[in-house]
């Protein structure tokens, strides 16, 4: 109930703020990831809803770089999966009404952009509430090293985000104004 209660609240803020702020660019983040070796092979991201930071351009800066793009796919009603796209590559809307790839190509992310509804100075995220992240960062876990960065806005960040044992903490949050 206070994990609901707190997203209604922040989501309605960033609804209200999320315009007058400058976005993250894509190149500080690709060279701050480059510098330190990160794999850069296969990023998986998240199509942009409900005034989320819009990572297609960092994706499409990816792309251009030479690293394979990805989306990702709702396969049931907990669990998902990522799957190839590039920017002009056709989309459907899912059950959420949120646009996912058509295409059947499925990768691992090396690296995978999270949104997020909020964020503490512990790396812990508050998302919508379905667990479809969590779930597939576990997963993924076992098979290979992910890097998770969430991506938000500066004024997303509490002093704490209340918890339970399935919420997976993010590597790196990155937002307009730094890296934590």
């Amino acid at each position: 109930m206070i994990k609901s209660k707190l997203r209604d609240k922040l989501l309605k803020v960033r609804k209200n703020n999320s315009k007058k702020l400058i976005s993250i660019k894509p190149s500080n983040i690709y060279s701050y990831l480059n510098k330190k070796n990160y794999n850069l092979k296969i990023i998986g991201g998240y199509y942009p809803t409900n005034y989320e930071i819009d990572d297609l351009k960092i994706l499409n800066y990816f792309f251009k770089k030479g690293s394979t793009i990805s989306l990702p796919k709702i396969k049931n009603k907990s669990q998902m999966e990522f799957y190839k796209w590039y920017k002009n590559d056709p989309l459907i809307l899912n059950k959420y009404g949120i646009p996912e790839p058509v295409a059947s190509d499925r990768v691992y992310p090396d690296i995978l952009f999270v949104p997020l509804v909020a964020f503490d100075k512990e790396l812990n995220r508050l998302g919508y509430g379905g667990g479809f992240y969590d779930r597939y960062i576990q997963k993924i876990s076992k098979k290979k090293n992910i890097l998770k960065i969430g991506l938000a806005f500066s004024f997303q960040k509490l002093k704490t985000i209340p918890i339970n044992k399935y919420d997976k903490k993010l590597d790196l949050i990155i937002t307009e104004k730094d890296i934590i």
